[in-house]
């Protein structure tokens, strides 16, 4: 009796673990990466001149999360499927390797990890539960296995050259959507300038030096110093901009956004977030850095969520984007979802009609919208991939 009491257990153990491990990453993912939808009126104008435009977003976070990237998908707010939708040309993918418990926008320490559960549950390779570098490298193999059983749909962009292969072929017809990879925190270099090198030969072509905490990089808007660059963050930025990786200063302390505008020689980006004069919560940016960012030649990404614009609402994303153009010119702002990324927005990749619906409504010209839609980014990124001469 206690024999057949015992495999029961066993059994019911099994069975349990299988649920968890089977459930447990999707139901994660649903409550965290959130649609609650706004009232779109998408004129049929706005419609026309969306399929005119070549879509460019700066962030998103889908190679986080257990989904299959080509499949349509009721989670989350990007797949392949959203983006023909939405008429994109290039998507940017970013890792993400290590969040702090209790995360918040004020201030978090780094010695907790909520990504070590999430990489467990999802059954990642054993070679990235314990190491932040192999974590990105996973997602680059995560990308890359996507690209490949795409039918050419989707394009991996890690050169200056694709990039104009991608616009040529879209511009002929084709229908494919270029795919960048990012790094959100360079806390995966584990301290090694070296490991830079290893990101850039997976695909990586941008980095964010810190993102919420302060890391052996840089300090964090949300970490508890908030210092500056520190000797590696410095040798970092240098290395980046040598190899065509584009800096990108989302998530870093205002000390640290100030020195990375100081050292640049090439364009920085802040690749999603909002601005202070229309959403005054801590991590968006103030004119002074829009205006620093601006002067290397850069691109600010407005994202879609409440903490960035203070609303979910389009009108509200056209209002942010409408302060960076009449501070520093049309041609340094752009679209940075932050989709994926835990975060709740009022529409997904497929209905980004509504921004170019509200800055038609703003009187944004046509041409400008295609510059804030997509232009914009992918000129900054098709320079900052190109290494240094």
């Amino acid at each position: 009796m206690a024999r057949r009491t015992g495999i029961a257990a066993l059994a019911l153990l099994v069975i349990g673990a299988i649920a968890f491990f089977v459930f447990a990453p999707g139901y994660i993912e649903s409550s965290m990466n959130r649609v609650v939808p706004v009232p779109l009126k998408i004129s049929p104008r706005a419609t026309a001149l969306q399929q005119t435009i070549d879509v460019a977003d700066m962030h998103a976070d889908t190679l986080l999360w257990k989904r299959d990237l080509l499949k349509r998908s009721n989670r989350g707010q990007v797949d392949l499927s959203r983006l023909q939708a939405g008429h994109y040309a290039l998507q940017v993918f970013s890792s993400v390797t290590k969040t702090p418990r209790h995360q918040n926008y004020d201030g978090n320490p780094g010695d907790t990890d909520n990504i070590t559960a999430l990489v467990i549950a999802e059954l990642q390779p054993l070679r990235t539960w314990n190491s932040l570098l192999q974590r990105s490298l996973y997602h680059a193999e995560k990308l890359r296995g996507f690209v490949a059983r795409s039918n050419g749909q989707l394009r991996l962009i890690t050169t200056a050259a694709d990039m104009d292969r991608l616009i040529a072929d879209r511009r002929a017809g084709r229908p494919v959507i270029g795919a960048m990879l990012s790094i959100e925190g360079l806390q995966d270099l584990e301290g090694r300038l070296d490991n830079l090198d290893r990101l850039h030969a997976a695909g990586f072509r941008m980095a964010g030096l810190a993102h919420f905490f302060d890391n052996d990089v840089a300090g964090s808007m949300h970490g508890q110093a908030k210092g500056g660059l520190t000797p590696l963050g410095r040798q970092a930025v240098a290395r980046m901009e040598k190899l065509g990786m584009v800096v990108d200063v989302a998530h870093a302390s205002h000390e640290a956004v100030a020195e990375v505008i100081a050292m640049a020689r090439r364009p920085i980006v802040s690749s999603h977030g909002g601005v202070q004069a229309t959403c005054k919560v801590n991590r968006n940016l103030t004119d002074d850095e829009i205006r620093g960012i601006a002067r290397t030649g850069g691109v600010i990404g407005i994202g879609y969520w409440d903490a960035a614009i203070c609303s979910n609402q389009p009108a509200d994303v056209a209002k942010a984007i409408a302060h960076v153009r009449d501070l520093v010119g049309i041609d340094h702002v752009g679209l940075g979802s932050d989709f994926d990324g835990a975060v709740t927005t009022g529409f997904d990749a497929s209905q980004i009609a509504a921004v170019t619906q509200a800055l038609m409504d703003r009187g944004f010209a046509d041409d400008d919208i295609r510059k804030v839609m997509g232009g914009n980014v992918i000129h900054v990124l098709r320079g900052g991939i190109a290494p240094a001469a």
